[in-house]
């Protein structure tokens, strides 16, 4: 199956090479989707199950935060408000999100600081509580603790029948490096275990997107500094090998790497799979300067391209505007994004590429 879905994808490609003869068109096209229907936000938590994105929380300025949670309806393009976060999970952003099975998760965040909250600096407070959601029945229902530090800002995916958390930010700008999976079927007590033996960089706002059941993480900021290391993690690996180093994300003198590698980087960004292939967009540099482009990696050549790499044509930059912390919604077949912010704004359009189109110059 995975030799056929590699032949249709090459196919594929090699059709859209050859579908436009102006040399001003660019590949993929953005799609202009539904709005989201509440407020406008960045920095939410996001899962998906099934053809459904669910968008939970986030922030909209002066230290409002949200405890709302929504549905996007992926195949045919609306919204449906579920039932919010309960009352004692407090409103939050920078949480992270995944999804299980048949039911959703929201671990971590940042909110405004209570007075019988010992984990708190500077007027806020870092979380570590964990709640599911459960769409079959609109409820919600509290889960163990993350075992770490209370963060914002990590990482988070899901393999078969776990959820994996790690890195982010933590009390006194303190930026970690450590994961631990979740089985949401343990008793109460033993639902997170550590997992060990990731080398990697500490770092805050992290990517991650998975890929024929393995875990890709790149990107990020680790003392101000943009993280350049690339790493994979295969759970079916033995206890040894289940992290893996990839090539870094930088300029490299090999005639693999171009000399433009270095616009990978970004924090905040987003991540997507379509076809096997990973495409991630928008974020943020350590100095502060968005992102609009859009990177592919393959996973057989551990090779990437874009606009920088291609002699013959460009890839369509993100065509709404710039911004770090928006959502993104991957089925392995669609990428969708939605909300985000720049500068003090907060977003509520969504968009979806569709990398096969040719956007024609006008």
């Amino acid at each position: 199956m995975k030799k056929l879905q590699l032949l249709l994808v090459s196919v594929a490609m090699l059709s859209i090479f050859s579908c436009s003869d102006d040399d001003d068109d660019t590949l993929g096209v953005w799609y202009r989707r539904s709005d989201f229907d509440g407020r406008a936000r960045e920095d939410a938590a996001g899962f998906v199950i099934g053809n459904r994105g669910y968008l939970c929380g986030g922030y909209r300025g002066k230290d409002q935060r949200e405890k709302d949670c929504w549905e996007y309806n992926i195949d045919n393009d609306w919204w449906t408000q579920c039932k919010d976060m309960p009352d004692d999970a407090t409103a939050r952003n920078g949480a992270a999100g995944f999804a299980v099975g048949s039911k959703g998760y929201v671990t971590t965040g940042y909110t405004v600081y209570k007075d019988d909250d010992p984990m708190h600096t500077g007027g806020y407070a870092y979380l570590k509580d964990t709640w599911e959601y459960d769409p079959a029945t609109n409820e919600w229902r509290q889960m163990d603790d993350y075992p770490g530090d209370a963060r914002i800002n990590a990482i988070a995916f899901t393999i078969g029948n776990y959820g994996y958390v790690g890195t982010g930010q933590s009390k006194d700008d303190k930026q970690t490096k450590d994961f631990y999976r979740f089985d949401p079927t343990a008793p109460s007590g033993s639902q997170w275990g550590i997992v060990n033996g990731f080398g990697g960089q500490k770092r805050t706002g992290g990517l991650s997107f998975i890929i024929d059941n393995v875990a890709y993480i790149v990107g990020g900021t680790n003392n101000g500094q943009d993280v350049t290391d690339f790493w994979k993690f295969d759970p079916s690996k033995s206890e040894e090998n289940k992290w893996t180093r990839l090539r870094e994300i930088k300029n490299d003198s090999s005639d693999d790497y171009d000399d433009d590698y270095n616009s990978i980087t970004r924090t905040y960004g987003c991540a997507f799979v379509i076809d096997g292939q990973a495409y991630i967009t928008l974020g943020q540099t350590s100095g502060s300067s968005l992102r609009n482009n859009y990177w592919i990696y393959d996973p057989n050549t551990d090779l990437w391209r874009s606009s920088d790499t291609e002699d013959d044509f460009d890839y369509t930059p993100f065509e709404g505007s710039a911004r770090t912390k928006a959502i993104c919604f991957s089925t392995g077949k669609r990428g969708i994004i939605t909300t985000g912010g720049s500068s003090g704004y907060y977003y509520d359009d969504t968009w979806e590429l569709h990398p096969y189109e040719w956007e024609e110059d006008d």
